[in-house]
């Protein structure tokens, strides 16, 4: 196995080192604190601050850590938030429902999976969290997708690929779908990413109003549909496990 990178080492130990004690640090204080060459020091501070990892206040000359620092640590915080305040609801919605729920946010061009939990019966299942899942044919894609203009803009800009004979790949056809998924607030899958499967999801806000995921169930065709397509007590369960974790995150009228 590869030992560890000493530039990514030395770099997390400038990291640590301007986390604590003093509010601000020279280059001469963070070289010696270390142990490190001061060109050696200068060299990791200044690709950090490229990065926006650290910043220099330009009188002093003195680092400090960086807004990026800040904007990961706090994406890291709403993700965790919203798992802590789904578990109870995601739980109950598994057991009413009897499907798997799945708890999905937003991460680069996909739905990235941050809490899954089983069918309440005894088959074999696998843990799906940290999977992606795609943003054009799964519900919990095209409900990020119609209320989340990042979203919106990635499954615009990447491809689609057709991954069952129904899923949707042409712009103005997915953006019909889109506009459905708006009027009604949630989205379904009807076998567009699994041949079998169909899933439905709705929406989850923040105290900002602000969509920061999308809760949903997924499951055989001939259990979560009836002739009309989801079944509407399906669609009533997710919505209402929707509408209960954003009043635990702040968001009013729910």
């Amino acid at each position: 196995m590869p030992g560890p990178i000493q530039s990514l080492e030395r770099a997390a130990a400038i990291l640590r080192l301007l986390a604590g004690g003093e509010r601000r640090l020279g280059l001469s204080d963070v070289a010696s604190s270390l142990g490190l060459a001061k060109g050696t020091a200068h060299g990791i501070l200044r690709t950090l601050q490229q990065e926006g990892f650290v910043e220099q206040e330009p009188v002093s000359g003195k680092y400090q850590l960086g807004a990026e620092l800040l904007r990961l640590g706090n994406s890291y915080l709403d993700v965790h938030e919203l798992r802590a305040r789904a578990l109870v609801w995601t739980d109950d919605l598994a057991r009413s429902s009897g499907e798997a729920a799945y708890l999905g946010v937003l991460h680069q061009d996909g739905v990235l999976i941050v809490h899954h939990v089983f069918r309440p019966d005894d088959s074999r299942q696998a843990l799906e969290v940290g999977a992606m899942h795609p943003l054009h044919s799964t519900a919990l894609g095209k409900v990020l997708s119609a209320f989340d203009p990042v979203a919106h803009n990635e499954v615009a800009e990447h491809e689609r690929a057709a991954l069952t004979a129904r899923t949707v790949t042409g712009a103005a056809e997915l953006e019909a779908v889109l506009d459905l998924t708006r009027a009604r607030g949630w989205a379904a899958d009807l076998e567009e990413t699994w041949e079998g499967v169909a899933s439905v999801a709705a929406p989850v806000y923040d105290r900002r109003r602000m969509p920061v995921g999308a809760v949903g169930i997924t499951g055989a065709v001939e259990r979560v549909c009836d002739e009309s397509g989801i079944q509407a007590r399906l669609v009533a369960a997710v919505r209402d496990c929707a509408r209960a974790v954003s009043r635990d995150l702040g968001a009013a009228r729910f």
